[in-house]
């Protein structure tokens, strides 16, 4: 890799002696993974985020330390007491990267989008969105959002990575185009000037950016002038360069790699994403995993801590709910997530699987095996699925661990029968997180009917899907936050999932990369981001 983070030549770096911040340099920042989809919604998966925290801006301004959701492109806002209408005074002067004004129409248009979607253009809901019924422009600089029942989410959702602004022009073109990161128009403090699909961005310093949180130190342009973020899967790859010098930042450093980065004098940096926490999840149409029994056996023949302490660091505590101990609402189940190999085995004695020669379980013909696909964007995946496997084969459970390509992945993951297994997390610190994760419309990774899947005969939870939709339209914190626990209870008393670690997002920096910062959920920063003489 030829290419260097370098730093600005004197007399700008004599100010850096001083440890002031300046301006200028490239920042070279190694991902991992390639982005899919940068139409904002689609933001969650990280790689996509990471691009998107830098050429976006949103509504609001999440403080990562206290949660505080303050002012960013709203300088105001006000909510009626139903908690049904929510209305935003924008700041003066903002422009979208093409020059076209970020108004009123335009912060319009977006949540008609995000909150509706776009069926034509197939430009998918978000799912931080709920509730939504329309906008109104009321001038220039105020807008109008209404909603069919409370959303007591809303005002965290415009802060979040789902909701980054972009311009009526981005938001004409179909899904398929916003692939290409060159026609993304937010009005951030970086914009791409080149693209090579799948292997390089060059981000590069918006030059009049004047309009970042006013809760930041930094204010005014970025100090970078560049990023460079090529895309880089190997893990040694990675770490080689950054100790190297030939990158100053990357992503996804794997846990066993932390102490060689931190005895060559590299700082780990592990924010939290305080929402769902890294898990697997069963899916009840599969018929071998229908019986609440086999559930339950499994998830007590599943050893997290021996997980956590063979594969993690101190980075990934073990969990002990579904939702990371961060995250608002959280309930300590530790007591009904025990590992107990002798209590899994009675439950599936009591199921009706028995054990054959091969130690395998079998029951009227069919042998107890099930798959699950590595999830490539989780630390470990493969590793943490194959632990797994050793720990099922211990009470006669077959887990067969696929890679697959992408296309074949994601059309089995949609298919109960293919899949009766599937790891997943997801971040977002607000309570609608869980909402997002369970729930039919939204991510859906129980596969229940009334989702994405046409391939899910019977299951559906009415029960859980109650409990979800009231925590989505709650309009008082406390009896919010009781139905967050409640469906935490719920999700584990019908074994639905077993959670393994709270994951971070996990990165690596050069003690010369100065500044970077994280929104609430982990993703990376580089506004006030600058380069020591190094």
């Amino acid at each position: 890799m030829a290419a260097c983070s370098k730093a600005p030549e004197a007399p700008a770096a004599a100010a850096n002696d001083a440890g002031a911040p300046v301006a200028g340099g490239t920042l070279v920042y190694l991902e991992q993974q390639a982005h899919t989809n940068l139409y904002p919604p689609a933001g969650g998966f990280y790689p996509n985020g990471g691009i998107l925290n830098q050429i976006t801006d949103k509504l609001t301004y999440q403080d990562p330390k206290t949660l505080k959701i303050e002012p960013w492109i709203a300088e105001s806002w006000s909510v009626n007491d139903a908690v049904t209408e929510y209305t935003f005074k924008l700041r003066e002067g903002v422009t979208f990267s093409d020059g076209t004004p970020l108004d009123a129409a335009a912060v319009a248009k977006n949540f008609d989008t995000f909150g509706k979607g776009n069926k034509e253009l197939k430009l998918p809901v978000s799912e931080v969105i709920n509730n939504y019924e329309r906008s109104e422009v009321i001038d220039a600089r105020t807008v109008k959002f209404y909603f069919r029942k409370p959303a007591p989410g809303f005002l965290q959702g415009t802060s979040v990575i789902g909701s980054g602004l972009v311009s009526p022009a981005t938001l004409a073109r179909p899904f398929d185009e916003l692939g290409d990161a060159t026609k993304i128009i937010g009005s951030g403090p970086f914009v791409v000037t080149s693209e090579t699909l799948g292997k390089e961005l060059l981000l590069s310093a918006r030059k009049d950016y004047k309009w970042g949180p006013a809760t930041l130190a930094h204010q005014g342009r970025a100090l970078l002038d560049e990023i460079k973020l090529i895309v880089t899967p190997e893990d040694s790859v990675r770490i080689g360069a950054l100790v190297a010098g030939q990158a100053g930042f990357i992503r996804q450093v794997q846990a066993y790699d932390e102490k060689r980065v931190n005895e060559s004098g590299f700082a780990i940096y592990a924010p939290s994403t305080r929402g769902v926490n890294n898990s697997i999840n069963f899916r009840p149409d599969n018929p071998l995993v229908a019986d609440l029994r086999v559930r339950q056996a499994l998830l007590h023949a599943t050893n997290t801590k021996e997980i956590v302490e063979t594969l993690f660091s101190p980075n990934y505590p073990q969990a002990t709910s579904v939702l990371a101990s961060t995250a608002a609402g959280y309930v300590d189940l530790s007591a009904k997530l025990g590992h107990d190999e002798a209590k899994a085995k009675a439950l599936l004695d009591e199921a009706g699987w028995k054990a054959g020669a091969d130690g395998v379980r079998t029951k009227d013909g069919q042998v107890l095996a099930l798959r699950a696909y590595e999830a490539l964007p989780q630390p470990q995946n493969k590793e943490t699925l194959q632990l797994v496997a050793q720990q099922w084969a211990k009470v006669g459970v077959k887990l067969e661990v696929l890679t697959g390509d992408n296309g074949s992945k994601t059309i089995d993951n949609l298919d109960p029968a293919k899949t009766a297994v599937l790891p997943t997390m997801v971040g977002r610190a607000d309570p609608d997180v869980i909402k997002s994760q369970y729930y039919p419309t939204n991510r859906n990774v129980l596969l229940q009917k009334g989702g994405v899947s046409d391939k899910v005969k019977t299951f559906e939870d009415a029960k859980l899907n109650g409990l979800l939709e009231g925590i989505a339209a709650e309009v008082d914190p406390a009896r919010r936050l009781a139905l967050v626990g409640e469906a935490q209870n719920h999700v584990i008393d019908q074994a639905y999932v077993i959670p393994i670690f709270e994951e971070p997002q996990a990165f690596a920096g050069a003690p010369w990369v100065k500044g970077v910062g994280f929104e609430a959920v982990g993703r990376p920063s580089f506004y006030g981001t600058w380069l020591a003489k190094h």
